[in-house]
């Protein structure tokens, strides 16, 4: 019942109210970026969503332009804009339109998708979240192997209870400066194809979570 339209309805719901919520964090965050980062203020980005079907991401922008590594453009308030993430609100857009659910596992650009195992490429069997079980797992510093594994295993199994918990989660490891990005990258490394494997190396009272159902 859930996985029929309850979970529609409670996106629309969800992000509609949200969006109320946080209109003022909206607004004051888009002036700190148009006055740190200059024009545009949104970044936007094609991304695979369900069923592989490629649609527009909304992010806040947190790089400045010009040459340089991804790190150097990144800059200070960029890093603090993508721990925080607060770069991530305008994807409550994203859910109203229909593109992206608030739980799922996170879009990721269509190149990829090819390289996906069968296993791995189920992850696109639902709309892609804002959140989802391999973020409270670990967010970005989630191995690639892992994270598919628990995309693919969210798409098989969803409950209205089981996204509230995992939304609590992910509020939880973002609040604490958790797992913004992976070591020694500025989120997650290129992804060339990985095997699926157990969820090793997430945060341990998730991975106990995650074994019981």
């Amino acid at each position: 019942m859930y996985e029929r339209g309850g979970k529609r309805l409670f996106d629309l719901l969800g992000a509609a109210v949200l969006l109320l919520a946080l209109a003022p964090v909206l607004g004051m965050v888009a002036l700190a970026v148009r006055l740190r980062l200059g024009r545009p203020v949104l970044f936007r980005q094609v991304r695979a969503g369900w069923g592989g079907q490629p649609f527009t991401l909304l992010k806040f922008r947190s790089m400045a332009d010009g040459a340089g590594s991804d790190a150097e453009r990144l800059g200070r308030f960029g890093r603090w804009l993508r721990a925080s993430a607060l770069d991530e609100l305008p994807q409550l857009v994203n859910v109203l339109r229909g593109e992206m659910s608030l739980v799922g596992p996170r879009p990721l650009p269509p190149d990829y998708t090819p390289l996906y195992s069968p296993a791995q490429a189920r992850r696109l069997a639902v709309r892609p979240g804002l959140c989802g079980l391999a973020q409270a797992a670990g967010r970005n510093a989630l191995p690639w192997g892992p994270r598919l594994a628990l995309d693919a295993r969210y798409a098989a199994r969803q409950s209205l209870g089981g996204d509230l918990v995992l939304m609590l989660r992910c509020a939880l490891l973002v609040l604490r400066g958790q797992g913004a990005a992976a070591p020694g990258h500025v989120t997650m490394p290129e992804f060339r194809g990985a095997t699926a494997g157990p969820p090793q190396g997430c945060h341990q009272p998730v991975r106990s979570w995650i074994k019981s159902d």
